[in-house]
């Protein structure tokens, strides 16, 4: 598999796009300038391959590129050549999830809708491995190998809710997920007692929408949508990551947008933090 993306690689190329359209410029005609092939351009402005920070700096003085931004753009460069943890794990993650990933350990803030499942990020390890292990039906060749480097991942994943810059996840769950039997009745009380625990953290918001409470839109599909704050002077646009087999990431916000509408109509109609809770604590004790 080629190597996924950063998002500080994906900021540098958007960056570099809009720099250079700012200037009235083409790629051919920057590439004729510098000597390059026109591919290299494209590649680079689209994050596919990773771009050497003496030539980035060829690209800004290029574009007249102010001096404080310059040092900011320059920096992102040089943050860009890093590989993310998840490089490691690469040869047994789709390139879709793989890319998930790599978004979500730099994203600020997550908005989460399940629909069938615990989201992956507050998954306790037994409730994540049958997740996994189950995926072998549609995940051609997975071994039990990938199987314990896919929860790893999961585990590993899961930092980001701890670390001093914690990611903000908010969560809108089904309450069937919390009846849905997953594994054993044992798995299934260790992932609710789990749900209560980190519930507890203060970038944690939890709620569980009824399945007596009228929701529009009805969604059959999870989805998470990823939400960037600014660095370098440069800022991200929001993704969307839709669950499924077939995952999609979508950068428009004429797409994005009605997602996080709907989310928050799912909010709006989900119990309270609190009550959430309580429903959660009352189907650990149901089983």
């Amino acid at each position: 598999m080629a190597a996924v993306p950063t998002v500080r690689q994906r900021r540098l190329g958007a960056e570099l796009r809009r720099l250079r359209e700012a200037q009235g410029l083409t790629a051919e005609e920057i590439a004729s300038r510098l000597a390059w092939s026109t591919s290299k351009i494209s590649r680079i402005e689209n994050a596919r391959i990773g771009a050497r920070v003496s030539d980035v700096r060829l690209l800004l003085e290029l574009y007249k590129v102010e001096e404080h931004h310059m040092g900011e753009i320059l920096a992102l460069a040089q943050a860009a050549t890093e590989r993310g943890w998840w490089a490691q794990y690469q040869d047994s993650l789709t390139k879709e999830f793989a890319a998930f990933v790599a978004l979500e350990d730099e994203a600020s803030r997550a908005f989460n809708y399940g629909t069938y499942t615990v989201p992956g990020l507050l998954q306790c390890e037994p409730y994540a491995r049958s997740i996994i292990r189950s995926n072998s039906a549609v995940v051609p060749n997975m071994t039990p190998r990938d199987v314990d480097r896919r929860v790893h991942v999961r585990k590993k994943r899961q930092e980001v809710l701890h670390r001093e810059q914690a990611l903000h996840f908010a969560t809108v769950i089904d309450e069937s997920v919390l009846m849905r039997l997953i594994d054993s009745r044992a798995t299934m009380r260790a992932q609710l007692a789990f749900l209560i625990e980190v519930s507890e953290l203060p970038n944690v918001d939890i709620r569980v929408i009824s399945l007596d409470a009228p929701r529009e839109p009805v969604f059959s599909e999870s989805f998470t949508l990823l939400e960037f704050s600014p660095a370098y002077d440069v800022q991200f646009p929001d993704l969307l990551y839709i669950d499924n087999v077939q995952a999609v990431e979508f950068v428009d916000d004429k797409i994005t947008y009605p997602f996080r509408r709907s989310w928050e109509q799912f909010r709006e109609s989900a119990m309270s933090p609190e009550d959430s809770i309580e429903r959660i604590a009352r189907a650990v004790r149901d089983y």
